[in-house]
């Protein structure tokens, strides 16, 4: 009987053994592999142009196309639902970085002629310029949804084409054509001169559009050599803007300003960006290359270029306890009536000391302005460059303050700080600083946790970094069991992560950070059927935090392949062996509703050398409205279709299409004993019976 009995038994204790199993530690978005945008639609098996360019009939091969295909400064968009609720977040973040480094906006469209349509196809691409055929196409599909890989569409559809297609690349680079797949050796054309225009711009290895060291490859050896070696590995950077492609898209379109971007100032000049000392303080802050307790150099070249490198200094060591010194920025003029400072703050005096940042606003009432403290920044770290953001939300023009104070205590030094940057945008959530990164990168130590953050929503999170790695550096995202979870909704529904590598470049409009966005998704499951989003003290794993405090950590979500470590220690990523990783967690969920559209009857008249305008594909009637959830679920739009997010608890959840089946860890653990006892008393008899024959045979 005992070997009836102990197969199922074995089986039926698997069953209630992965009933309760955790959910995986770490889940590759794009499955581990750093594909790019024609890598994504080759395994498509799309045939596009030069891999991701869609052509009419009409169209000619410029490098730049001429002024009748350009969009107007302010570009109208659809984001259809077909798009995927991640691709929607980094597409809106993509906008942000063309109006901080541009003067191209995006507004959602309104019922103008000629709009971009933003939708989920077969991969990523885009036609060239603006064809005047009312809704024109740009697809991000599956794997699509990286900031860069969108600014490269984009890119297209403002009218350029890739980089090394330009009439003088054979000067730059080799294409080696037996390394080529067959039939697609037309995607490495160039063009004369005569129908190209390079904006007297140079050639541009760090392009954003410039195509990959193995694009089309039919082996492993690359199709693209660069002539200069050292920029083999430059070539399809897919994390930014490039100085070049800005300078071409701003010469194209006339821009002589950047939409967001207000100030930047390193104190290079004399002039100190225009700054002014306050009479209202007892002390000046100084411009100095070094300071005999610290910093020894600047934070923006770091002391590599003799006679250069300067910063502001407050001395506090020749100063009474409570003497300010006050540094005012020159009079800015907000637009979007919401800012973000950065700098970077040194404190080698006093643990006292403290730095205070104001906002000097002014008004008709006011014409001396009105001071207003924004932040009160103490318990500065001794001894080293710390980076800071302060939100502000100055709507009429207004001054940036900058007041060291003396604080009680010894001191031998002061205040120091640099590399300002003032802009329109919003502030990251958190910074995340790791110091003696260089000791990191590739060894056996190299595997980070990040301390805890709270997301504006509440929920807690971590970051996982991955450095062991011989090529690349792996970044995830986790929640974590936190203070607030009882008052959360779980499982956790659209919360949009992005985790920025910081480039420290001094301005912030020549920075190519590299940056990777997730979002979670509450519909989410893990092959055992659990939420891979639920309540970590529901499906995480038990971790300590380093005073030994225990939690409970869910499994993470990003990519293996974050960076490679050579792109890695290039640009300014790495600064004084230090390193920042921004963090923003977002609610995205409102995303997930349909773009209102115009009413048709409102729309103007296209132009009479255009094509007539579609309507566009959106659907517009809200799919909640006959479509009831039960039990407090609430009904959401994906993939064109409404469906419902079920509510649960500790031990508890609702399932089923409209939320109408409730279970609970109880319900499941009787049902498994039941059916236990019942399979357990159902071979038993099997085996009695069995028994019974056998010996009445042998009688």
């Amino acid at each position: 009987m005992d070997s009836w009995y102990l197969p199922w038994f074995l089986f039926c204790a698997f069953l209630l053994m992965i009933s309760g199993l955790p959910i995986p530690e770490n889940f590759d978005v794009d499955g581990g592999i750093d594909q790019d945008i024609f890598d994504i639609n080759k395994d498509l098996g799309l045939d596009l142009f030069e891999g991701d360019i869609r052509l009419d009939e009409v169209q000619d091969r410029n490098s730049i196309v001429g002024e009748n295909y350009r969009w107007p400064h302010t570009i109208p968009y659809v984001l259809e639902d077909s798009l995927e609720m991640n691709a929607k977040g980094v597409i809106l973040n993509a906008f942000e970085r063309y109006r901080l480094k541009t003067c191209i906006d995006f507004k959602p469209w309104t019922g103008e002629t000629n709009y971009i349509s933003v939708f989920k196809d077969s991969g990523c691409w885009s036609s060239v310029g603006n064809r005047h055929v009312g809704r024109q196409e740009l697809s991000i599909g599956a794997n699509c949804d990286r900031i860069a890989t969108v600014q490269h569409e984009f890119l297209h559809a403002l009218g350029f084409w890739h980089e090394q297609s330009r009439s003088d690349r054979d000067d730059y680079v080799m294409i080696m054509w037996d390394r080529i797949q067959s039939g697609m050796e037309h995607n490495f054309n160039s063009y004369n001169d005569q129908v190209s225009d390079s904006l007297n711009v140079p050639y541009d290895y760090t392009s954003v559009m410039h195509y990959s060291k193995n694009a089309f490859q039919n082996g492993t050896e690359p199709t693209i050599v660069t002539r200069i070696s050292d920029f083999m590995d430059v070539i399809g950077q897919r994390m930014d803007f490039s100085e070049y492609d800005l300078l071409k898209l701003n010469q194209l379109y006339n821009c002589s300003s950047s939409l967001s971007f207000m100030d930047s100032c390193d104190f290079e000049l004399e002039n100190v960006c225009g700054m002014i000392q306050s009479s209202d303080d007892n002390v000046d802050w100084e411009r100095v290359s070094q300071v005999p307790m610290g910093p020894e150099s600047d934070h923006s070249i770091m002391g590599q270029c003799k006679g250069s490198g300067f910063f502001m200094h407050f001395n506090s060591s020749t100063v009474n306890v409570g003497a300010t010194a006050m540094l005012e920025s020159r009079t800015l003029y907000p637009k979007r009536g919401f800012q973000c400072l950065q700098f970077y703050l040194y404190n080698s005096g006093s643990e006292n000391d403290q730095l205070n940042i104001y906002v000097r606003e002014y008004s008709a009432d006011n014409v001396n302005g009105t001071l207003t403290l924004l932040e009160e920044i103490k318990d500065i770290p001794i001894g080293n460059w710390q980076l800071y953001y302060v939100k502000m939300n100055a709507t009429n023009k207004f001054r940036v303050v900058f007041g060291g104070v003396r604080g009680p205590g010894a001191s031998s030094g002061g205040l120091s700080i640099d590399d300002i940057n003032l802009s329109e945008t919003q502030c990251p959530h958190h910074i995340w600083h790791i110091r003696n990164f260089t000791e990191l990168i590739g060894s056996p130590n190299g595997i980070l946790y990040s301390p805890p953050f709270y997301s504006s929503k509440g929920y807690a999170f971590q970051i996982y970094l991955n450095l062991n790695h011989s090529t690349y550096a792996g970044i995830y995202f986790h929640l974590i069991s936190g203070a607030n979870d009882d008052q959360l909704q779980w499982p956790c529904p659209w919360q949009q992560a992005t985790m920025t590598l910081l480039d420290q470049n001094p301005d912030i409009r020549q920075r190519m950070s590299n940056q990777r966005s997730i979002t979670t998704d509450p519909f989410m499951t893990t092959d055992n059927e659990t939420y891979f989003w639920d309540r970590p003290s529901k499906v995480g794993n038990v971790a300590f935090f380093p005073n030994g405090t225990q939690f409970r950590r869910g499994g993470g979500y990003g990519t293996s392949s974050f960076i490679t470590h050579e792109r890695l220690k290039s640009r300014d990523f790495i600064k004084g062996n230090e390193v920042y990783i921004l963090l923003t967690v977002e609610d995205i969920s409102h995303l997930n509703s349909t773009q209102p559209q115009p009413n048709p009857t409102s729309q103007p008249q296209p132009n009479p050398t255009s094509q007539p305008q579609p309507n566009p594909t959106s659907d517009t009637n809200d799919l909640c409205t006959n479509f009831t959830c039960e039990n407090d679920g609430i009904c959401t739009v994906r993939d064109g279709k409404a469906e419902c997010r079920c509510p649960s608890g500790e031990d508890w959840w609702y399932t089923g299409e409209r939320c109408e089946k409730r279970g609970s860890i109880r319900d499941y653990v009787v049902v498994i004993a039941s059916s236990t006892v019942a399979v357990f008393v159902l071979m038993l008899i099997v085996t009695l019976i069995a028994v019974y024959c056998t010996r009445k045979r042998y009688r």
